[in-house]
């Protein structure tokens, strides 16, 4: 299991090889990359605050759930924080499994507690100024069957 949030950029293929390195009971990897969507064309920069300690024991605590409801060999979390553009990787969830059933919904857990869960604070600057961004209901939606 692994937490990390960062500023920096990640490596998705190194991030993957390194989960897996030296592992021959893994039979299923699978991954996911979030990016930073710009639905309207006038977002120039969504920035993401948290409370380190707080944020990383959060990502923790669901990460530590997921391991408990599947046979995982192996997960990781990486989040970013600070301003990021259009495009760029805002995060990844990974998990391993001796089998792929596990590590698909494993991973689907993951993304669906990180979005409505996890202790970050969006705002998205665009052309016509700042506005701090709500949760979705449909996110708070997919939790429901979990």
């Amino acid at each position: 299991m692994a937490v990390r949030v960062q500023s920096e950029d990640f490596d998705l293929g190194a991030e993957l090889e390194a989960l897996r390195a030296g592992r021959t009971d893994i039979g299923a990897l699978v991954s996911f990359s979030g990016l930073v969507r710009d639905d309207t064309g006038d977002l120039k920069v969504l920035e993401l605050e948290h409370y380190p300690g707080m944020t990383e024991s959060a990502l923790t605590e669901i990460e530590v759930e997921a391991h408990k409801r599947w046979e995982l060999n192996a997960t990781l979390i990486v989040h970013r924080f600070g301003p990021l553009k259009p495009g760029e990787q805002i995060m990844m969830v990974a998990a391993a499994s001796p089998h792929r059933k596990a590590a698909f919904e494993a991973a689907d857990f993951l993304m669906d507690f990180l979005k409505s869960r996890a202790p970050f604070w969006k705002k998205e600057t665009g052309v016509d100024g700042a506005e701090w961004v709500d949760a979705k209901d449909t996110d708070e939606d997919a939790l429901k069957r979990w």
